[in-house]
């Protein structure tokens, strides 16, 4: 299991200790697994989670191994990527908004406008949100999943997404789905662990029902 930036030992006694909703749904699913993929080339990952946007996770599978088949080593990179025209990402299965993101985030990773990943890494989490977001169609959602996936920094609460408010909404036994606003507010002393809450928050999406 790749590593993260913290101790998954103390996030998840941090978490259990300072809330006790949260903590019994711990005690219930297990250990936490969350994963990051420390040392994943920049425009690998940010292609990859633009690939992977608003799409099931087999569908997105689908499309990312055929987009990965139009590099030499099946690997995306960024100069290759350059060179694609828009129909050979369609024909992919990209659609015009992705491929157009895709061909952005080349040209935005080879003129330097993006940080390499050794000094996103020295960042603050803003900082990297307001970088990344240079890009067309990655906003603050896809830069706090690449916090969370791929620098593994312990401190993201993503309140956009469905799942996180969902689980936040299970957890806590609110009636109507929570607004971003609300989850940052019934999350904030998660923090600084608050990634690990949000894995478990997804995890309680998936697994709690709610009537």
């Amino acid at each position: 299991m790749s590593r993260l930036r913290y101790n998954r030992k103390q996030a998840v006694e941090h978490l259990q200790n300072r809330c006790g909703p949260l903590g019994r749904f711990i005690d219930g699913c297990g250990p936490l697994k969350l994963r990051s993929a420390r040392g994943t080339d920049l425009f690998n990952a940010l292609s990859s989670a633009i690939v992977y946007q608003q799409l099931s996770g087999k569908a997105a599978a689908t499309i990312h191994g055929r987009f990965s088949l139009l590099f030499s080593d099946k690997v995306p990179e960024a100069a290759e990527a350059s060179r694609l025209s828009m129909e050979i990402l369609r024909g992919a299965g990209l659609s015009r908004n992705k491929a157009l993101a895709i061909l952005d985030l080349a040209e935005k990773t080879l003129d330097g406008t993006l940080k390499p990943m050794g000094r996103m890494a020295r960042l603050s989490d803003g900082e990297i949100i307001e970088n990344l977001c240079r890009v067309r169609g990655i906003g603050p959602w896809t830069a706090q999943m690449f916090l969370i996936f791929d620098l593994g920094r312990p401190d993201v609460m993503p309140a956009t997404d469905l799942g996180v408010q969902k689980g936040v909404q299970a957890v806590y036994g609110i009636a109507a789905l929570p607004g971003p606003e609300e989850v940052l507010e019934r999350t904030r002393h998660l923090a600084p662990y608050r990634s690990a809450a949000s894995w478990y928050f997804w995890r309680a999406a998936d697994t709690v029902l709610i009537t």
